[in-house]
C-alpha cells in the first residue's frame, strides 16, 4: 500500500492558531494605522491651527502691512534703509548685500579679525558722520551685526542718536519722534547697558504713516 502522511490534530491546531493570531495582529496594525491617521495626521494638525488662529500675527510671522493694506514685512527681519527720514538698523551680513531673508547669517570673523577691525572702524566714522557726532557716541550695535543678520532691534542708545536726524529730515518736532521710539522699544530682554531694544521695523513703519 501506498504510504500517505498524516498531520496530527495538534499540528492543525497550532496552524490553526498561527493563522489566527496572524489575523489579529494585521487587523490590530490597521486598526493602529487608522487611528493615528486619524489623531496626527487630522486632529493634532487642525488643533495646531486652530491654537494659531488665537494669535493670527505671530503665526503668519508678524507681518507688517503698508497703508494699502499689503504685506511689506515682518516686524521680526530688519530691513534695508535707503532713504532719508527713518532710522537704520543694525548692519547686516546676510547675503551678499545684506537683509536677505533667505540667507541669515553673521560675519564670522573673530573679533581679534583685522578685517572686522577695519570694518568696524569704518562704519564708526561713516555713523558719526551721518549723525554728527563724536566717535565715541556710536554705541557697539550700530557698527556690529547680530548673529542672524536680520535682527530688527537696536538699543535705545542708538535710536535716541538717530532722533534727531530723523527729525530734521521729516521737519517734525523731535519730542514727538522721542515719543515714538519709546512707542517701539520692547522691554530689556537682553539687559544691554545702552538700554532696552527698540523694533526698527515698527518705528519706521509708524514714520511712514505719519501725514
Amino acid at each position: 500500500m501506498p504510504f500517505t502522511p498524516r498531520i496530527s490534530t495538534k499540528g492543525k491546531q497550532m496552524a490553526s492558531a498561527t493563522s489566527s493570531n496572524g489575523l489579529r495582529l494585521a487587523s490590530t496594525t490597521v486598526r493602529i494605522f487608522f487611528l493615528l491617521t486619524l489623531i496626527l495626521g487630522i486632529a493634532y494638525p487642525i488643533a495646531m491651527v486652530g491654537v494659531g488662529r488665537i494669535m493670527p500675527a505671530k503665526a503668519d510671522g508678524s507681518m507688517i502691512t503698508n497703508s494699502h493694506g499689503e504685506p511689506a514685512g515682518s516686524s521680526l527681519i530688519a530691513q534695508e534703509v535707503t532713504k532719508p527720514g527713518f532710522f537704520f538698523p543694525r548692519p547686516s551680513a546676510a547675503g551678499d548685500n545684506g537683509y536677505d531673508a533667505m540667507s541669515s547669517s553673521a560675519t564670522n570673523l573673530s573679533p581679534y579679525s583685522k578685517e572686522l577691525q577695519e570694518a568696524i572702524a569704518k562704519q564708526r566714522e561713516e555713523i558719526a558722520k551721518r549723525e554728527n557726532v563724536s566717535l565715541d557716541e556710536v554705541p557697539v550695535d550700530a557698527v556690529t551685526s547680530s548673529g542672524s543678520g536680520l535682527d530688527p532691534h537696536i538699543s535705545t542708545r542708538y535710536a535716541k542718536l538717530q532722533a534727531p536726524r530723523v527729525a530734521k529730515e521729516r521737519g517734525i518736532d523731535q519730542r514727538k519722534v522721542e515719543q515714538m521710539v519709546s512707542d517701539a522699544t520692547e522691554g530689556n530682554y537682553t539687559g544691554s547697558a545702552d538700554g532696552p531694544p527698540v523694533n526698527v521695523v515698527k518705528l519706521n513703519k509708524a514714520l511712514s504713516e505719519l501725514k
